[in-house]
């Protein structure tokens, strides 16, 4: 079982400073201006979206776009309790800068203050007679035609001409997936640019949740260019979507509300998790657990990759011992480092996130952000163990 411990009263006394600095004090920033972290140390810089991808995208290096989160409270997070207030230029003697270091102190007050949240995960799988007949109803042919749905935009870049368009299919296939059951919500979470993220909800007795997430945007080897996306990310959100049919189709009714984010502007930065994460964190929404999901169909290893970085280590420990579980395959673990996937903004905003991928990452797709991450490339018999996982996951954590 999971157990929470709420922060004190000094966690809403920064939240009303916070919101008070944020409405009346904060600079104004040019709209094509955003702030970029390439690391839980970096102290940010404000680059284009042009500067973003030729700077960073291009070159394969990892990133989190803060610019629309950048006044959210972080939550705590892990036992040494290291998260931190989004940095912002400082400007000794200048009064937006005291501001900051004011705010600075209520965090600590707040840190001195509060209990640590801390979550534990069962020592292994013990609803099996309760999943595996509904692993059973999984079916592959979903899995191909929804990914050659995907693939057949031009691209799904976030800020590009089939954002909307890519958008508008995954709102009406996640409809058309829960359909079955009339409990089911379908909503779009919307951010500043125009591809909102989708959230599907089975409601549970309990008032907490636990989450299984994939992005659908895509990108090439340009912003404008052609980006099938197969693997990178069509192959995790079909997991995904078909995850959610079946449990819907079977009228699952679990004790944990379960649901399934489908996230925009993962390439841009993490854009769309980091927006839901931080409103999440913001309003109290108390998130079990979180497995997010960033490529399923090409391995050559036919292997289910956890990696053990960036991510909680109960969670992933506990992982681990599903995927023999509930599928044929073997576990590999490797790292990908600082905001490699949308883990990382779950993690950002405290909650406990583990991280599953279909290779490690010297064997990783070579055709990823290119023209070539094709439908062809990917392995559909390998995509159904990540759904038989992403089931058997939803089932045992209904009863966190």
């Amino acid at each position: 079982m999971v157990r929470f411990v709420l922060l004190g009263a000094a966690a809403l006394h920064a939240t009303v400073v916070l919101s008070a600095l944020t409405a009346q004090s904060l600079p104004a920033r040019d709209e094509e201006l955003r702030l970029v972290k390439t690391s839980e140390d970096d102290a940010g810089t404000w680059m284009t979206e042009e500067q973003k991808f030729e700077q960073l995208t291009s070159k394969g290096i990892h990133f989190a776009d803060i610019t629309d989160t950048m006044a959210s409270l972080p939550p705590l997070s892990g036992p040494l309790f290291e998260r931190r207030i989004p940095p912002f230029e400082k400007v000794e003697g200048n009064q937006e800068w005291s501001k900051i270091q004011e705010l600075d102190t209520l965090r600590a007050d707040r840190l001195a203050s509060a209990v640590e949240k801390r979550a534990t995960f069962p020592s292994g799988a013990s609803h099996q007679s309760e999943a595996n007949p509904l692993i059973a109803r999984l079916s592959q042919s979903n899995l191909q035609t929804w990914t050659n749905a995907l693939a057949n935009f031009y691209n799904r870049y976030y800020k590009g001409t089939y954002a909307a368009t890519s958008a508008q299919w995954m709102y009406d296939t996640a409809r058309s997936a829960a359909s079955a059951n009339s409990a089911i919500t379908v909503k779009q979470f919307s951010h500043s640019y125009n591809q909102p993220s989708v959230i599907a909800a089975i409601p549970g007795t309990s008032g907490e949740v636990v989450v299984v997430s994939a992005h659908y945007d895509s990108v090439g080897t340009s912003t404008s260019g052609r980006a099938p996306g197969a693997d990178d990310n069509a192959s995790g959100v079909v997991v995904v979507l078909e995850a959610l049919r079946v449990l819907a189709e079977a009228k699952f009714k679990p004790a944990n509300t379960l649901e399934f984010h489908f996230y925009s502007g993962e390439e841009g930065g993490l854009q769309g998790s980091r927006g839901v994460m931080q409103s999440y964190a913001r309003s109290g929404v108390k998130v079990l657990a979180v497995m997010n999901q960033d490529m399923t169909g090409y391995s050559p290893n036919n292997v289910i990759a956890v990696y053990t970085d960036y991510v909680d280590a109960g969670l992933t420990s506990y992982l681990q011992k599903l995927v023999p579980v509930y599928t044929q395959l073997k576990v590999a673990t490797d790292r990908c480092g600082y905001a490699c996937s949308d883990h990382g903004s779950a993690r950002d905003a405290g909650y406990p996130v583990a991280y599953v991928c279909d290779e490690v990452m010297a064997d990783s797709s070579p055709y990823i952000h290119s023209a070539n991450d094709a439908v062809s490339t990917l392995s559909f018999p390998h995509m159904l163990q990540h759904a038989k996982l992403t089931v058997g996951f939803l089932v045992e954590g209904s009863y966190f």
